[in-house]
């Protein structure tokens, strides 16, 4: 087996590109970063767990077109603080996922989406569940 990419993460992670990632943020093994076409920032203290892939562009159109739409598409990915992104996950171009939300394990988070902080996300498409608001207000009591 070839070896990834070297990067100061996990051994077994692949960065593409030059993403923005944040002091602390821990990435798992076997995700993949894709930041070669577009803006990916990842802010500080996230953890991303194993299997987690993160995509800033697709080639769709351009492949039930059959070349017909020769181009790639591509959009930018924000990811806040502290965000917990589960097992399995995708995120996909153009979303925006706000600070101290979770996304379950297997979620999706398909194209234009934009989570609130503080959100619970889950399912294939990812939708909020509930929110961490009050929970987390009463834990630092």
């Amino acid at each position: 087996m070839k070896n990834f990419p070297k990067n100061p993460y996990n051994k077994y992670c692949w960065i593409i590109g030059e993403p923005e990632i944040g002091e602390g943020t821990w990435i798992g093994p076997f995700t993949i970063i894709d930041a070669q076409r577009e803006k990916l920032r990842i802010g500080k203290g996230c953890d991303i767990s194993a299997g987690v892939h993160v995509y800033t562009h697709n080639t769709v159109k351009r492949c039930v077109s059959a070349r017909k739409y020769n181009k790639v598409d591509t959009g930018p990915v924000s990811i806040g603080d502290h965000v917990f992104i589960g097992a399995n996950s995708t995120i996909l171009m153009n979303t925006q996922i706000g600070s101290h939300s979770v996304i379950g394990a297997g979620t999706v988070i398909t194209e234009g989406s934009v989570i609130p902080a503080y959100s619970v996300v889950a399912g294939v498409p990812g939708k909020v569940v509930r929110s961490l608001k009050k929970s987390l207000k009463k834990s630092k009591r």
